[in-house]
């Protein structure tokens, strides 16, 4: 599995900004409402990122040598697709979001209650997404010897992520 590329997440973020921006500025010149998640959207994304950080905090136990029983391969990998998951989702939402907050501090300033939304939904992606860069750096494991009579791959796969044992 391919780690995350920091050129795709900034793609991302700025693909949802302009989206987000785009969006505002035809709802605002026709009359509607600005389309920011509501702050209760926070406990959904709260409940992934914790999700995601437990899954992790495994991982990170196993890879250190620290937890008694292995991991299932296909929990290892499901935690590291949700790790990356969480980083695009955490930059889509923080890009749709900025992108709404630059349109609406030019319209409205800033005591409006969609820009105090905007910044909130705003923090609470950007935890997401970070949240789900360290967990994806959790599971990692640490280059191993190369004079190891185990070899460089046992337990890992080519990207040197944990792939567990059965």
């Amino acid at each position: 599995m391919n780690s995350l590329r920091p050129f795709w997440v900034a793609t991302v973020l700025a693909v949802g900004a302009v989206a987000g921006y785009t969006v505002q500025f035809i709802t605002a010149s026709n009359g509607y409402a600005v389309p920011v998640l509501h702050w209760t959207s926070l406990l959904t994304m709260g409940a992934a990122t914790v999700l995601t950080l437990v899954m992790g905090i495994r991982i990170k136990r196993y890879t250190s040598g620290k937890a008694k029983s292995p991991i299932n391969p296909i929990a290892a990998a499901r935690t590291l697709v949700l790790a990356q998951a969480s980083v695009y989702a955490g930059g889509s939402i923080a890009g749709w979001h900025i992108g709404i907050l630059i349109g609406l501090l030019g319209a409205s300033g800033s005591g409006s209650s969609a820009v105090k939304s905007s910044v909130v939904m705003i923090g609470g992606a950007l935890v997401m997404a970070i949240v789900g860069w360290v967990v994806e750096q959790f599971c990692k494991l640490p280059p191993e010897e190369p004079s190891s009579p185990e070899g460089h791959s046992k337990g890992k796969d080519e990207e040197g992520y944990a792939a567990g044992t059965n």
